[in-house]
Parts: C-alpha cells; sequence; structure tokens
C-alpha cells in the first residue's frame, strides 16, 4: 500500500472508507478509471479535515453516479449548467461528487462553461489553482499514483495559493471570489504572481461578468464556511461585496451579526445537515440591515430563486414555533427538551441561537448541545442494541425515549458523609503540678 493511500484511508472517517469503496467497486464495475481529486486532496495533503469526496472518472460519470445511488441508496442530484458531474448525499451523512475529466471552454469570459472529455492530466491543467490540481488513483493497477502536474503539493507546503494559468480570472472571473474563500479557510498567503494577475483582471473589471447564478452559488458556499464574517469583510475591502448588491457595504453590510453567528455555528454539530442549514440564517444576518427593496435587489443579483429566498424570508416565522415550544412552562426535564431540540431543522435552531431574545429558550438550546446531546453520545452501542422492539416500530421509539430520559433526568444521589467525632480540647498541663505528681487540671 502507497504512503498517499494509507495517508488516506487513516484521514477518511469510517462511513466515508465505506462510500469510497462503494464508488471504487461502481467504477470498476463500469470500466472506467477512477481518481480522488480536488478539494478532498488537497485537504488531506494539507492536514485539514476532509469535508467532501471529490472523484474524477475518465468515462461516464454519470453511469458510475447512478450505480452509486442503487448500492448504496444515496440521493443524486445533477449538477447544473455544461459541467458533467453530479453529487452524492448519502443516509451517512457523507457527501461526495463524481464528475466526468474534461475540459471546459468559455466563448467568452463569465460565459458558460463546455465540458469536453480530457484526460485527468488536462483535466488538473484546467483547474483554478495549484492546490486543487492534485489527483490520486484509485484504480487497481496504478492506486495510490499521485498526479500533480502543477507542482501544487509545493505550494501547499508553502501554504501558498497560486493560480494554474496566467488567465485564470480572464476564462472565469468568480475565481476572484474564490480566492478570499480559500484564503481564509486554508490561511494560506497568495503568490505573488497569482496577485499581479488578480490586479489585471480587477483593472480590467472582469468580474463584471460574473452571471447570477454562480454569484448565487458562491454566497451558498461563504454560507458553508466557519468564518463567513471573515469572507466578507475581505470580500468588502476588495470591493467585491456590491457584486451580490451595491446596498452590502459600509454600515449595510452586518458584519457584527455574522461575526456572532459564527460563534454559533461553531459550538453546533458539524456534519453535513448543520452546514446545508447555514445559508438561511446566514442570509437573514446579511439582509438584516436592508431595506425590502434591497433585499430584492440581491435576489434578482444573486440569482437566489423562490425556495432560495424564502429559506431566510420565512424563517422567522417557521421558527416561531420552536420557540414556543422551548419556552413552554411545562418543559421541565432536560429530555423533553433534547426531544424537542433533536426533533427541529436546524436552520431552525441555528436562527433561535442568533435572534431570539427570550432567556428560558437560549438556556435551554445551550444545555442542548453543552450538556444534554453529549451525555446521549455516551450511551454504548450495547445499550442501544438491548433497547426493546424493532428499530422504527413504535415499540422501539417508545423504549429509546425511555432510555434517554433515564439517562437524562436521573439524580445523582447524594452520599451521607459520616460526622467525624468531636475533637476534645486539649488539655492544659500546670508544669508544677505535674512535678508534684497531681492530675492534671481543666
Amino acid at each position: 500500500m502507497s504512503d498517499y493511500i494509507y495517508m488516506l484511508e487513516n484521514r477518511l472517517s469510517p462511513d466515508q472508507n465505506r462510500v469510497l469503496g462503494e464508488v471504487q467497486t461502481a467504477a470498476g464495475s463500469a470500466g472506467v478509471t477512477l481518481f480522488l481529486t480536488g478539494g478532498a486532496m488537497r485537504d488531506m495533503l494539507a492536514g485539514f479535515r476532509i469535508r467532501d469526496l471529490d472523484f474524477v472518472v475518465e468515462g461516464n460519470a454519470l453511469k458510475v453516479a447512478q450505480m452509486v445511488r442503487d448500492a448504496a441508496g444515496a440521493t443524486l442530484t445533477w449538477a447544473e449548467g455544461s459541467r458533467a458531474a453530479a453529487e452524492l448525499a448519502f443516509p451517512n451523512g457523507v457527501t461526495a461528487s463524481i464528475a466526468m475529466s474534461r475540459q471546459e471552454k468559455r466563448a467568452r469570459p463569465g460565459a458558460r462553461t463546455q465540458a469536453v472529455p480530457a484526460t485527468i492530466q488536462e483535466d488538473l491543467r484546467g483547474r483554478d489553482f495549484t492546490c486543487n490540481a492534485i489527483a490520486l488513483s484509485l484504480n487497481k493497477a496504478s492506486r495510490g499514483l499521485l498526479l500533480d502536474p502543477m507542482n501544487g503539493l509545493a505550494d501547499i507546503g508553502r501554504r501558498e495559493l497560486r493560480g494554474v494559468s496566467a488567465y485564470g480570472f480572464y476564462d472565469d472571473p468568480s475565481r476572484l471570489l474564490r480566492l478570499v474563500r480559500f484564503r481564509v479557510r486554508l490561511e494560506f498567503a497568495v503568490e505573488e504572481r497569482t496577485r499581479m494577475q488578480v490586479a489585471n483582471a480587477r483593472e480590467a473589471e472582469v468580474e463584471k461578468s460574473i452571471p447570477a447564478g454562480v454569484l448565487g452559488e458562491e454566497l451558498r458556499c461563504i454560507a458553508a464556511e466557519d468564518s463567513p464574517a471573515e469572507i466578507l469583510r475581505e470580500l468588502a475591502e476588495a470591493g467585491l461585496t456590491t457584486l451580490f448588491s451595491p446596498a452590502l457595504t459600509g454600515a449595510k453590510l452586518n458584519l457584527a451579526g455574522l461575526a456572532k453567528l459564527e460563534k454559533i455555528i461553531r459550538a453546533c454539530p458539524d456534519e453535513p445537515r448543520w452546514r446545508e442549514a447555514r445559508l438561511g440564517p446566514f442570509l437573514y444576518a446579511l439582509t438584516e440591515k436592508l431595506s425590502p427593496r434591497e433585499e430584492q435587489s440581491l435576489v434578482k443579483t444573486a440569482g437566489l430563486a423562490k425556495p432560495g429566498a424564502d429559506l431566510w424570508r420565512k424563517l422567522e416565522a417557521r421558527a416561531g414555533k420552536l420557540e414556543t415550544a422551548l419556552r413552554a412552562a411545562r418543559v421541565k426535564k432536560a429530555s423533553q427538551v433534547y426531544h424537542i431540540v433533536s426533533g427541529a431543522a436546524p436552520d431552525e435552531i441555528l436562527f433561535l441561537l442568533y435572534h431570539s431574545s427570550l432567556r428560558p429558550v437560549q438556556e435551554r438550546l445551550k444545555n442542548h448541545f453543552q450538556k444534554y446531546l453529549p451525555a446521549v453520545r455516551e450511551i454504548t452501542a450495547e445499550e442501544w442494541a438491548a433497547v426493546e422492539g424493532k428499530p422504527g416500530t413504535p415499540r422501539y421509539n417508545k423504549a429509546r425515549e425511555a432510555l434517554v430520559a433515564i439517562r437524562l433526568d436521573r439524580r445523582v444521589k447524594k452520599v451521607p458523609v459520616p460526622e467525624e467525632p468531636p475533637v476534645p480540647a486539649p488539655v492544659e498541663v500546670d508544669p508544677a503540678a505535674a512535678r508534684r505528681g497531681r492530675p492534671p487540671t481543666g
């Protein structure tokens, strides 16, 4: 086994390793060559936690994706536009993409791309930054072979972001936004020549040709980051936040609210469904200081369809029911709070932590994450296995709730500490009497 395969298998979670195996099996059955690429390779080599698995195949990627979906019960979403790629969400919470090895061509800067089948080497040479242009072979004959045509491994070692092409920002102006996002997340410096390329692209005002849909997708990516306030601060300093809305500048850019939201999301589970749930609260905080007309301008400029806009416009009303349940006087036990919060939508929980001014609501939500959730996670697999009934049945659910209630609501009995006998007062001895043989006084 190569060092890179060993490193990969040790960096992935057990669930991610299972998904890796499913994709390898499907690619083998389809007779296509398979590679792990992009952010997964960058994060592995840079020492970060691998969030998503990015696969590339030289062949029919959609066929492989369908085979994986059918075998693993994943949810499959076709990528928009001309990218021959599919997104997969697995029942265990793992997310992955499977894309065709391709070259992307544009008729003009910012125009929609046309994907043309290509070799893996050509695919890597057409990427945005060198740290994302690395691939690991997962094929039987070359398993563990590292492909690094742009020397991205050295740039990761230097903790630098370097553009793959001198014309990369002209070909895809959205890379200007992505560069800021990667710089904040990875804490990498921007290589000097790449800084000059950015300056030249900005002088040519290529950012004005970024399509609305791409701007909306970038907002979704920023919302899923751990430091959205810092990203928007840097975008504002570069004069790029006005691409989303002319009003997103100065005092109307709610950096204080976004910084508050940052602290909240870091205290919540770092899982795919929670990351997806950040978008609504993020958009609420981002637009909190905008007028209704300015909000509508952002929706139009960023190409946010009605479902996306409703994520924050209807969030307060949806979260109101959860707030009412948490503030109810009858909710007194820890297990009651646990079951209410566990059954709630993550975006509503994030919103209440950000917005609710009710002290009981804030305290109960914080207790859930700081006390109740860790206590339930301490229940062992053997204890869960001993729960009566078949999983999914009412009997099982009732027994499961009872186990949680016992764990959360039990009170530790105080063991009485026996009182120690009183210590006798010291006896005073008269030295003269002691010499005469008399008993001590007192």
